[in-house]
């Protein structure tokens, strides 16, 4: 470890209360290649699973951490003593698939008012 750098302990919560990617980490690391380390280091046979890092959010502190932010850059808070390691919270939202679109008058007559298509 080069002189001066800053690192900082982390794990990683998943939404059922398994931990990830525990390690040190320099606090001029991106979130965006943390998201990376998470998604290569997900846990197989869950349910939900990331596609790309686009899908993960990171949350330290009640904030959603933006990609292009570096560890220092978020002011990661830590405990009480310098030893702890810090947990951040990892919440999966794959990206939306595209709405269904009307493409006959039949069609258009199962919308409602608000424009919901009616099943």
């Amino acid at each position: 470890m080069g002189e001066g750098e800053e690192f900082i302990e982390l794990r990683f919560r998943l939404y059922d209360g398994k931990d990830i990617a525990h390690g040190t980490y320099k606090s001029t690391m991106t979130v965006s290649t943390l998201k990376q380390k998470i998604v290569a280091d997900w846990p197989q046979g869950n349910t939900v699973t990331p596609k790309s890092i686009n899908d993960l959010k990171l949350i330290h502190s009640g904030k959603v951490l933006e990609n292009n932010q570096t560890l220092a850059e978020c002011t990661i808070t830590m405990g009480d003593h310098p030893d702890d390691v810090v947990t951040m919270h990892v919440l999966v939202q794959p990206s939306k698939s595209k709405r269904r679109t009307v493409k006959s008058k039949k069609d258009m007559q199962k919308l409602n008012r608000c424009g919901c298509i009616i099943l």
